[in-house]
C-alpha cells in the first residue's frame, strides 16, 4: 500500500490547479489522471478536447468569414477551405503543444506530486484501488471532470451520432449538419461549420438560444447567427432520429407542427454529465446534486469529512478558469487555516461565436427576483466609434444596476471580443463599483473598451446625442 497525504483524481485544470498548490505547500501528492471523458488525455478537457481546438477551429472560421465578407470598400477578396485535414493537424499540433508545455511539461517540475495514469475507485474514504493496487491518502480532491450527456431520443442509440470530441476530429467536412442543442456549445459549432462551408440546423428546445440570458443579447445574437447562414429553429421537440450510413432524419414538432430535417452528421449539444462511474462513490456515502454531480458546499468540501470536489464534476458552471480556482481553494482550505470560497456571482462565461457574448452578475430579471429595483437598458454598438471604424456595428451592452445605489449588478454584451470586453465588468461586479466609477475612469479613443463608458452614460443621456469625447 502506497500512502500519501493528499490524493488527486483527475488530471484537468482543477486537477493541476490543486497539484501545483499543493507542491507549493510541500504535500506529499498523487495526481490520478484517467476518466470516462474518452479523448481526454493529460490536461483534461479544455487543452484537450474543448476550448483550444476547438477556439483554434472558430478562430480560422472567423478568419475566412471575414475574408469573404468584403467589409471594406475597394477591397474585393474571397478565398474557401482547400484543406479541411490540414486545418485539423494544425489544431492538433496546437493541442500537442500546449499539452507538453503547460501539463507534461509542468508535472515533471512538481517534486512533491506523483502522477499515475490510470483510473481511481473509492474503498474507502481514505483509501483508492488503482489499478489493482491501494493508495491512501488523508486529504481527497475528486476533479474528473464531465463528458457530453447523450439525452433520451428515440433511435439515438443506432445511429452515429458527434459529440464535442468527435466534432473535434473530424478529417473530412459533411455537407450539411443538424446540431441539437442551442446553448454556448451548440451556437459556437454551428457557425463554426457554417463558416466552413457546412449547411447548419441548429434545433433549440426552448422558444430562444442562451434562455437563462438577458432576452435582448439572446435576440440580436441569434439575427446574427441566423445572417451567417445558420438556420436556427426555436420551441423544436425532438421526436425521434433515423439514420442510414450516408445521412440522418431527424423528426421533431414546433408547437404541434411535424418537422423532418435530413444532414449527414447530427451533433449532440445538449449538457454534460459527471465523470463519477468509475469513482464507486457508495464506498463513501458523498451526496450528489438533484442533477447529478457531486455536492459540495462553498468551500468545495463534499458531504464526507476529508474529501473534495472542484471543476465540472460538481455542475455548473462549467468554466476552466472556475474549475482551477476551485481546485486552488480546496486545496487551501483541506491543509491550510484559511477557509477559502468562489464568488460565483463574479465569474464570467462567454460564447465564442461570431461576435462573441460574454456576461457576468446578475440579469435583470435575477436581480429582481431578490427584490432589488433595477435600471437597465441596452446601448448599441453602431453609437461606438471604433465599431464604425472596423464597420462592425453588430452588438449591444446591458448594465444592470441598483437603481438606488447606481451600483453595477450585471452586465452582458454581445458584440466584437465581447469575450475581452467583459473584464472591466467582472472587476466592477466584484469590487461594487458604480456607473459613476466607470465614468469617471478615462478609456482609450478609440475602442471597443469605450462600450462600458457608454452603458453607463446611457443612464444619465441618450448617448445618440453625445459626441465620441462626452465626459
Amino acid at each position: 500500500m502506497e500512502e500519501y497525504e493528499y490524493a488527486i483524481i483527475g488530471q484537468g485544470a482543477a486537477a493541476f490547479a490543486a497539484a501545483l498548490k499543493a507542491d507549493e505547500f510541500g504535500i506529499k501528492t498523487v495526481m490520478i489522471g484517467k476518466n470516462e471523458t474518452n479523448g481526454t488525455l493529460l490536461g483534461g478537457t479544455c487543452v484537450n478536447v474543448g476550448c483550444v481546438p476547438s477556439k483554434r477551429l472558430i478562430t480560422a472560421g472567423n478568419f475566412l468569414d471575414k475574408i469573404n465578407k468584403d467589409r471594406f470598400d475597394g477591397l474585393y477578396y474571397s478565398t474557401r477551405v482547400e484543406n479541411f485535414g490540414k486545418i485539423m493537424e494544425d489544431k492538433e499540433f496546437l493541442v500537442g503543444s500546449m499539452r507538453f508545455s503547460k501539463y507534461q511539461k509542468v508535472l515533471g517540475k512538481l517534486k512533491n506530486v506523483k502522477y499515475i495514469n490510470e483510473f481511481a475507485s473509492f474503498i474507502d474514504k481514505n483509501t483508492l484501488e488503482v489499478n489493482g493496487k491501494e493508495i491512501k491518502a488523508k486529504r481527497i480532491l475528486i476533479a474528473t471532470g464531465a463528458r457530453a450527456r447523450i439525452p433520451e431520443i428515440n433511435g439515438i442509440e443506432k445511429i452515429k451520432y458527434l459529440t464535442n470530441e468527435e466534432a473535434l476530429s473530424m478529417k473530412k467536412l459533411p455537407k450539411s449538419m443538424v446540431i441539437i442543442g442551442g446553448r454556448a456549445l451548440g451556437l459556437e459549432f454551428a457557425e463554426m461549420f457554417s463558416h466552413f462551408g457546412v449547411k447548419v440546423t441548429l434545433l433549440q428546445r426552448s422558444d430562444k438560444i442562451l434562455p437563462n440570458w438577458e432576452p435582448e443579447v439572446s435576440y440580436y445574437l441569434e439575427q446574427y447567427l441566423r445572417d451567417e447562414g445558420v438556420n436556427i429553429i426555436t420551441n423544436a421537440k425532438i421526436d425521434r432520429v433515423l439514420g442510414s450510413k450516408e445521412m440522418v432524419d431527424v423528426y421533431f414538432s414546433v408547437k404541434g407542427r411535424k418537422q423532418e430535417v435530413k444532414a449527414e452528421k447530427i451533433l449532440l449539444a445538449t449538457g454534460r454529465t459527471p465523470n463519477i462511474e468509475k469513482l464507486n462513490l457508495t464506498a463513501t456515502g458523498i451526496k450528489l446534486n438533484e442533477s447529478g454531480f457531486i455536492k459540495i458546499d462553498k468551500y468545495m468540501k463534499t458531504s464526507v469529512d476529508g474529501i473534495y470536489a472542484a471543476g465540472d464534476v460538481t455542475g455548473e458552471p462549467m468554466l476552466e478558469a472556475l474549475a482551477a480556482a476551485e481546485g486552488n481553494k480546496a486545496t487551501v482550505n483541506a491543509f491550510g487555516r484559511e477557509k477559502l470560497s468562489v464568488d460565483l456571482n463574479s465569474v464570467p462565461s462567454a460564447v465564442f461565436t461570431f461576435p462573441e457574448a460574454a456576461r457576468v452578475g446578475l440579469t435583470d430579471k435575477e436581480a429582481n427576483n431578490k427584490g432589488i429595483r433595477c435600471a437597465c437598458q441596452p446601448v448599441m454598438f453602431k453609437d461606438l466609434a471604433k465599431a464604425g471604424i472596423i464597420k462592425d456595428t453588430r452588438g449591444l451592452i446591458k448594465m444592470v444596476i441598483n437603481a438606488n445605489t447606481k451600483q453595477i449588478l450585471g452586465v452582458e454584451i454581445v458584440g466584437e471580443n465581447a469575450a475581452d470586453l467583459i473584464h472591466e465588468a467582472v472587476l466592477a461586479v466584484k469590487f461594487k463599483l458604480t456607473i459613476d466609477d466607470i465614468i469617471d475612469t478615462v478609456h482609450v479613443f478609440p475602442t471597443l473598451s469605450e462600450i462600458m463608458k457608454l452603458g453607463a452614460l446611457s443612464f444619465y443621456h441618450n448617448v445618440e446625442d453625445l459626441s465620441c469625447c462626452s465626459e
